[in-house]
């Protein structure tokens, strides 16, 4: 009888958490739902920018069939976006994965702080494509190469600058060089962002020089 009552017991408390975690799954839908529109079946964005979006993913056909969310988020430490793989997306395989790229509503440069709104489309597309270019690298890596590349750019300022750069790389690969430099020249040139963080984007990213010979490269395999 007492087995009998506990086992009754134990199925009341997972048929309880079940319920729990189904109401908590419909909130956290209907609130991403609330604050995102479908760009397409397989890409989520924020209405806001909306046009910006289209226009970044125009330049990569391959990403079309790839489930990304592009989602605002209050803060992102030390950057603007931020583009990662689902954690358990991993277990899936690559044709099972799925994108979440975060891009802080304010976007805070040390002491100088920018509402999204009021920043330039061209730069949000150069932004964005620069964050499609990290999933087009993430797409070439194994689940267990993913994990280790999170951990050295946690710990490695030399693989932060080769994954920037790769970024970066992709981006112009892809034609979008324009917007790749319009960005830079929006951080490089304003008067309100501090020379620290200028340093930071020379040292991390590709320089225009090295912009100008990758689309060289580009150019000449595309001729023959």
């Amino acid at each position: 009888m007492r087995q009998l009552v506990k086992l009754k017991m134990k199925f009341e408390l997972k048929d309880c958490l079940s319920v729990i975690i189904l109401i908590l799954s419909v909130i956290l839908f209907q609130s991403q739902a609330m604050s995102t529109t479908l760009l397409s079946e397989h890409h989520t964005v924020p209405e806001s920018i909306k046009k910006e979006a289209k226009e970044a993913f125009s330049f990569y056909p391959e990403l079309e069939n790839v489930d990304i969310d592009i989602r605002f988020k209050k803060e992102i430490k030390k950057s603007t976006m931020q583009a990662q793989p689902q954690f358990w997306s991993l277990l899936k395989g690559k044709k099972g994965r799925r994108y979440v790229i975060f891009i802080s509503k304010k976007i805070k440069i040390t002491d100088s702080e920018f509402s999204t709104k009021h920043i330039p489309f061209n730069v949000i597309v150069g932004w964005l494509g620069h964050e499609l270019g990290h999933v087009c690298d993430y797409q070439n890596r194994s689940s267990f190469g993913l994990v280790k590349f999170g951990f050295k750019y946690l710990f490695s300022e030399k693989f932060i600058k080769q994954a920037e750069r790769n970024a970066d790389s992709f981006a112009i690969i892809h034609g979008m060089e324009d917007y790749i430099i319009v960005t830079k020249n929006f951080i490089l040139d304003h008067a309100n962002i501090p020379e620290d963080y200028k340093n930071r984007i020379k040292r991390f990213y590709l320089s225009p020089e090295e912009i100008m010979m990758l689309i060289d490269e580009r150019d000449k395999k595309s001729d023959n």
